[in-house]
């Protein structure tokens, strides 16, 4: 599994969280941890499916992109 961190915009409170989480999720990506401003999602797909999670976001109402330091942790489940 390969996880990848999000920065978004526009989240102001805890309903932000869950609509982002709900979208997320709706895609089939497994939503590790959100909070206001980021998200970290986990997938087993090649390639990651970044793209979806963008676009997944952006239909929610918020703006996101990939963490600026472009980091995609592909720990091995479990370690």
């Amino acid at each position: 599994m390969a996880e990848f961190t999000l920065r978004i915009d526009g989240m102001h409170c805890g309903a932000c969280v869950r609509r982002v989480s709900q979208a997320l999720a709706t895609e089939g990506l497994v939503v590790k941890e959100v909070r206001t401003g980021a998200a970290r999602v986990e997938s087993d797909q090649n390639p990651l499916p970044v793209d979806r999670a963008l676009a997944a976001i952006e239909k929610a109402g918020y703006r996101a992109h990939l963490d600026s330091t472009g980091e995609v942790n592909t720990a091995q489940a479990g370690q």
